[in-house]
């Protein structure tokens, strides 16, 4: 199983997910290009091609077949334009709450100031109590983990993954989509609205949908046990 984070996390943010995981499944978090340990620098391509490129490229070159893609926002839509450059690797897809702007959509409910603000105050030095405003419903260890790694966060990486949440047409990539799998959705946040899930439906029937009604949009951090509850009853494993 190979886990990819959203926009401003960090492999070692969803360590916890990936330990509860590895029950069950040989577990691989990516830090994408501009984030975590991974590469960054100025004047780098962090499209959504270059990252779902990335995906194909390190699955290839570990020789893992068959793959399990989770991918949570983001990462959610780097694993579709992924699976549609080689779905011979991946045999099923875990999407969790993945933005559904783009051309001619509405906005990502996220403007780029809040991640940029929240990345700025990091690289000054934060503790996790003043970033708790930014996630609420954090645990003070969840918030001093994203403390101490959200400064490795490239602003440009960041500018250009969120532009690319209205430039990329991720509903073109889902009309194709034959390899089968779960929409996770966040019943709050606004990310994913009902009337997306019904146009999903229609255009990739092979996704079984659940929606964490309580949650966010960052479910496992706000609901972890309906995260592991309903991931559980797809994969038919027990998490808990």
């Amino acid at each position: 199983m190979l886990l990819l984070p959203g926009i401003t996390s960090p492999a070692i943010t969803w360590g916890f997910v990936a330990e509860r995981l590895a029950r069950h499944f040989d577990v691989h978090v990516l830090d994408f290009r501009g984030r975590g340990l991974s590469f960054s620098g100025p004047g780098m391509d962090a499209s959504l091609d270059a990252m779902a490129s990335d995906v194909v490229e390190l699955m290839a070159l570990q020789g893992w077949a068959p793959v399990t893609l989770l991918g949570h926002s983001m990462g959610a839509r780097v694993a579709i334009r992924a699976v549609t450059r080689d779905a011979r690797r991946i045999d099923r897809l875990l999407l969790i709450d993945p933005p559904v702007s783009g051309p001619g959509r509405r906005p990502y409910p996220v403007p780029l100031s809040w991640y940029l603000d929240s990345i700025r105050l990091a690289a000054q030095g934060i503790s996790a109590e003043e970033l708790r405003p930014y996630a609420p419903t954090w645990t003070d260890e969840q918030l001093q983990l994203r403390a101490e790694w959200l400064h490795t966060c490239s602003e440009e990486a960041i500018a250009q993954a969120h532009a690319g949440f209205h430039d990329d047409d991720i509903h073109g990539d889902l009309a194709s989509l034959k390899t089968p799998g779960l929409l996770m959705t966040a019943g709050k946040g606004g990310t994913v609205l009902p009337d997306d899930l019904a146009e999903i439906k229609a255009l990739a029937p092979g996704l079984t949908q659940c929606v964490v009604h309580g949650a966010g949009h960052m479910i496992p951090w706000d609901d972890e046990d309906s995260f592991y509850r309903l991931l559980g009853e797809h994969l038919e494993v027990e998490f808990s």
